[in-house]
């Protein structure tokens, strides 16, 4: 499993409308890719505007070929990408350990 961390920044007055919008874009459009597993959106309390989307992929190319290879991408960043105040910065990551 990977784990994809995208670090969002927003304009925080438009704060309920990406949530919705985020939601609704995960829910409707991610969640049919190929090798997605779930997701999790998470807002800062101490940096306003600021979001964690967390997603759960088989693979890593799930997300880098099947899914930003896809018209589904292009969908995808045209629900949340007029929210973006500038580009999310987008890792990988892989489980070493959990308690």
């Amino acid at each position: 499993m990977i784990l994809e961390h995208a670090d969002i920044r927003i304009d925080p007055s438009k704060a309920s409308e990406f949530e919705a919008a985020i939601e609704r874009g995960a829910r409707t459009v991610i969640g049919k890719a190929k090798g997605f597993q779930g997701y999790q959106v998470q807002r800062s309390i101490e940096s306003p505007g600021r979001y964690l989307l967390l997603i759960r992929w088989d693979t890593l190319e799930n997300h880098t070929v099947d899914f930003r290879g896809s018209a589904a991408f292009a969908e995808w960043r045209a629900i949340v990408g007029p929210f973006f105040a500038q580009p999310p910065v987008v890792e990988h990551l892989e489980l070493v350990a959990q308690g």
